[in-house]
C-alpha cells in the first residue's frame, strides 16, 4: 500500500510541475488530444501504462 501512495505522490508532483513549468504547452497538449479520435487516446493510454508496468517489472527484477 506504501508503494501505491508513493507512486500516485510522484504523478501528482510531475504533473504539477508540467502545469507550473509550462502551461502553454500543457494546453497545446489538450488541444491535440481533444483532435485524436478516441480509439487513438485509448491506444495511448494503454501503450503509456504498459510502458510504466514494463519499466516496474524492469526495476523490481534487476
Amino acid at each position: 500500500m506504501e508503494t501505491v501512495i508513493l507512486g500516485i505522490a510522484l504523478v501528482l508532483i510531475i504533473e504539477g510541475l508540467a502545469y507550473a513549468l509550462a502551461p502553454s504547452l500543457i494546453e497545446r497538449m489538450l488541444e491535440a488530444m481533444r483532435a485524436m479520435r478516441l480509439d487513438l487516446r485509448r491506444l495511448v493510454g494503454v501503450s503509456a501504462m504498459a510502458t510504466g508496468v514494463a519499466m516496474l517489472w524492469i526495476l523490481q527484477t534487476f
